[in-house]
């Protein structure tokens, strides 16, 4: 028999959207599986539909809106695997998905979380994610390794990367038992990447397998660029500088942004009259500053 993989997705005013993910995981070979949807609270969606058409789905219905960290921790405490594979729905997996990933942690005890290649729904000839460079001490971002390049070979090669990608990732269940689940404080953005320093820390590899891929629509729940996303990117960038950095890093990281990124970010909104996304930005740099408790504990 092979191990239990629990698959679980989070739903927020996109039953349709969860839909299509859910009638491709129909369509997977591996034999093994459970699958939990949660639906965050969605203000304008019924997601009893999807329980309707896919009884066999374990829907909760979380009373309020945790975010994608909240919401997959609350998929955890009802996941019964060996493995537990967080993936958005705006993603759409091929049939032999999970067995790479799957074989990969049975493979190496050291892996401590794996991600697929992960492609453009739009235009699968294009990758979005084959591996991430290191978080800039200086910027606080990472780059995606093989972003918008043509799947071609060039990143088939599997090893160990600097972080995970929240769209599709496998964690063992040992690996959550011993870390813990994934911090909530940051409710949206960058609690992947936290999540894998966790693990880092506690000793284990992060690792890109590219035997297995998905085909990702990307930012269908928040929208490709709105206020909330500049809020919660712009706050957790620093919340993840501030919970992850050393102290002389940290002292770099703050003195850029605040005599280089946030006066560029503030005066990039003004000449774009992008009121809303100033209104937001500022706001995520304000909880920073008035949330000043030791940022491990926040």
């Amino acid at each position: 028999m092979k191990p239990l993989v629990s698959i679980i997705t989070i739903n927020y005013n996109e039953s349709g959207v969860t839909l299509d993910l859910l009638r491709s995981i129909r369509g997977l070979s591996y034999p093994n599986y459970e699958v939990v949807v949660v639906d965050n609270a969605s203000p304008e969606d019924n997601p009893d539909v999807i329980k309707e058409q896919f009884p066999e789905v374990n829907l909760i219905k979380s009373k309020e809106n945790l975010g994608f960290a909240g919401g997959n921790n609350l998929g955890v405490k009802q996941a019964n695997g060996d493995y537990l594979l967080f993936i958005n729905n705006d993603t759409i997996v091929p049939e032999n998905f999970i067995e790479p990933l799957v074989e990969t942690l049975e493979d190496d005890e050291t892996i401590g979380m794996v991600s697929p290649k992960i492609k453009f729904h739009w235009d699968p000839s294009l990758i979005q994610y084959a591996g991430y460079t290191p978080m800039s001490h200086w910027t606080i971002r990472n780059n995606s390794i093989g972003y918008h390049q043509k799947d071609d070979g060039t990143f088939d090669q599997p090893g160990e990367t600097q972080s995970i990608h929240g769209a599709a990732m496998m964690v063992p269940k040992r690996i959550v038992e011993k870390v813990g689940t994934m911090t909530e404080i940051y409710f949206l953005y960058y609690e992947e990447h936290d999540w894998a320093e966790m693990v880092k820390r506690a000793g284990y590899k992060i690792y890109y397998q590219p035997k297995s891929y998905i085909l990702h629509k990307e930012s269908v729940s928040t929208g490709k660029f709105s206020p909330l996303k500049t809020y919660y990117i712009s706050r957790n960038r620093i919340l993840f500088a501030r919970r992850n950095f050393k102290p002389f890093p940290l002292f770099v990281s703050m003195l850029f942004q605040g005599l280089v990124s946030i006066p560029k970010n503030v005066l990039t909104f003004l000449v774009k009259r992008k009121f809303g996304h100033l209104k937001a930005f500022w706001n995520a740099v304000s909880w920073n500053l008035t949330h000043g408790t030791t940022a491990k504990q926040l």
